[in-house]
Order: C-alpha cells, then sequence, then structure tokens
C-alpha cells in the first residue's frame, strides 16, 4: 500500500525512498528558472551516479531561458508531453502547486507508482506521498545539495554547479533579503566542490542578448511611480517582444533595474502573454508581495512572487496599481 502524504518527512527518508526507486523522472515548473533546472538536473546527476535511470522533464514545450545553456545535462531535458520513456518515480522540484507543472506532467505524476515533491515554498502537501517543504531556505537546490549527501554520491563537479547555479538566481546574486548565513556556508561548499562563481556569473548575469537590453529601454521608458514613489510598475506588450525580437526570458533581468531605483520597496513587471498577463513582483524591504501575489491567485516568496491575471494589459495595470497602493499606503496618485 502506497504511504498517506507526508509534509515535512525529512530528507533522509527521501533518500531512502529514491534508492529504491528507478526509472525516475524529475519536473519543475512551468516557465522554470535557474534554482527549478538547477534543482532538477542537480538531482539527476546524483541518481545517475547511483546506477538509476533519471529523465529531466520540462512542464511545457517551451524555450529555456539560453542563459542556462552552459549546465550541463540540460540539453537532454524532454517536454513532458514528448516523455515516451518508463516512469515510475516522480519527484517534483520548486513546485508550489500540482497546477504549476502542466497537464502533461500532471498526467505522467499520475500514473506513478511514487511520487515526492522537494521544495522551499509554502505549499500544497497533498500533492505527493512525500513531501519535504523548507521554506527557510533560499532555494531548492540547497535542499537537492544535502539529499545529494544523504544519497552518498559526490557532490563535486556537475551537482556542484547546478546547485550553486539555482543558489546564486534565487538570492539575486546574493542581493535579496534571503541571503542569510545559511546560504552563504551552502554556496562556499558548493564552490570547494568545483562551482565556479566567476563562470557562472559570466554566463547568467554578464550575458544579455541585446534583445533584452532594447526590452529594457522600452520598460524603463513607460515605467511609472505610486505611493510617493514607493513603487515603481511597467508592462510589455506582444508588440514590444516582436518589434525587439526577444523571447520571454530576455524580459527577466529587466524588473531588478526598477527595483534598484532610488526609494522604489516595491517592482512589479506585467507581460503579456496571449489571452493573459503575467505579474512578477520583487520588494527591496519586508514589504510581503507574496501576499499581493497571493490576492491575484498567485504566490511564491516574501521578495519574490508571481501571478496571472485573465485580463487585458491594461486591465492588469488597473488592478496591480490599486493592489499597491493599498500595499504601500499611497496617498497619491501613480506619476509617470
Amino acid at each position: 500500500m502506497a504511504p498517506t502524504p507526508q509534509t515535512n518527512t525529512d530528507l533522509a527518508t527521501i533518500a531512502d525512498v529514491l534508492r529504491g526507486s528507478d526509472d525516475i523522472v524529475i519536473c519543475g515548473h512551468v516557465s522554470p528558472d535557474g534554482d527549478c533546472i538547477g534543482s532538477q538536473l542537480a538531482l539527476a546527476a546524483a541518481l545517475r551516479a547511483l546506477g538509476k535511470q533519471a529523465t529531466c522533464l520540462l512542464a511545457k514545450d517551451e524555450p529555456v531561458d539560453a542563459r542556462l545553456s552552459f549546465l550541463p545535462g540540460i540539453a537532454n531535458m524532454v517536454p513532458a508531453a514528448a516523455f515516451a520513456g518508463a516512469a515510475r518515480t516522480f519527484v517534483a522540484v520548486d513546485v508550489p502547486t500540482r497546477e504549476r507543472i502542466g497537464e502533461a506532467a500532471a498526467a505522467l505524476h499520475d500514473g506513478c507508482e511514487m511520487t515526492i515533491t522537494i521544495d522551499h515554498h509554502a505549499m500544497d502537501t497533498t500533492m505527493a506521498q512525500y513531501t519535504y517543504v523548507d521554506p527557510g531556505v533560499a532555494s531548492t537546490t540547497m535542499l537537492v545539495w544535502e539529499l545529494a549527501g544523504l544519497l552518498g554520491v559526490d557532490r563535486a563537479g556537475e551537482v556542484a554547479l547546478c546547485c550553486y547555479t539555482g543558489l546564486v538566481t534565487d538570492t539575486g546574486r546574493f542581493q535579496y533579503q534571503n541571503t542569510d548565513a545559511a546560504a552563504m556556508h551552502a554556496a562556499a561548499a558548493m564552490v570547494e566542490a568545483g562551482a565556479d562563481p566567476a563562470a557562472v556569473s559570466r554566463a547568467i548575469f554578464q550575458n544579455r542578448a541585446l534583445a533584452s537590453v532594447r526590452l529594457e529601454g522600452i520598460a524603463v521608458e513607460r515605467m511609472q511611480f505610486g505611493a510617493e514613489g514607493a513603487y515603481a510598475i511597467s508592462w510589455l506588450s506582444l508588440d514590444d517582444f516582436a518589434a525587439t525580437h526577444a523571447v520571454k526570458a530576455d524580459a527577466e533581468p529587466i524588473i531588478d533595474a526598477l527595483r534598484s531605483i532610488a526609494g522604489v520597496r516595491v517592482a512589479c513587471m506585467l507581460r503579456e502573454q496571449g489571452d493573459s498577463v503575467r505579474g512578477s513582483l520583487r520588494a527591496k524591504d519586508a514589504t510581503d508581495v507574496a501576499a499581493i501575489a497571493r490576492a491575484f491567485g498567485g504566490g511564491g516568496h516574501v521578495a519574490a512572487a508571481g501571478f496571472t491575471l485573465r485580463c487585458s494589459l491594461s486591465e492588469a495595470c488597473q488592478q496591480v496599481k490599486k493592489a499597491l497602493d493599498a500595499a504601500l499606503g499611497a496617498k497619491e496618485a501613480c506619476r509617470a
């Protein structure tokens, strides 16, 4: 009989379960970021070191951020809808809810004998038979790093590189509020095991496409401020992407430019995507942007969160401005 759903079963138990598993698929969330991809690839490398068959799945058939292309194994990731191999154990990493793995991966998940979730988001704890969630760590790769150690594999090289990449991206180059002593100790251990901070920095943070820079120019030109300068908001339409020949990943760094402005406590970027709008929120102080995101059906961390709205870009902008005004105690309307 399958075990009942558990929350915060310890990682040692999950390590034991994985030792007895095979035909393992590892899936992250849609629109995967560095922590998601890094967690998948690191765990797959650790399991292969044990002689396991482990495949990394993409929740959707969508391009992965080209800046992550240096990670070993990324070219072998398979869209869940195209996966035709055996799947007996399903591991979801960096996935707080079932909806975030997409329909194809969810169908695979339901057909597996064993299901495991490892994450650092507050999450739906009924998603898997074995769930380990620790919202207190800076990245899911920190948990995968610990798990790889419990599996007894050599973490030097591939595992260290992938885990460090997830950690450095989810802490915003160790600038976000989730950067604490534990994160720095983990980073040091990963570097000692072979991760090259300078090489990772060049690949991710000093390797922007020209289209991304042009897209940022558009966003900065039209940004607005509210709550007496406490928040900055901007938006990008599908036409903006077409005009600059940009892809979705090219918009990712832009929110940090808004967040870096003096006096801004919260930055928001809205991106049109077909019949919906994707919103990203970043905080520079103790403002809980996850609470703002949850009001729109989204979620995330205190300092970094996201949501999706089913409306026009202009409607989304008005709704989000109203929420930011309320959250930040606005005394005046937005100013350009």
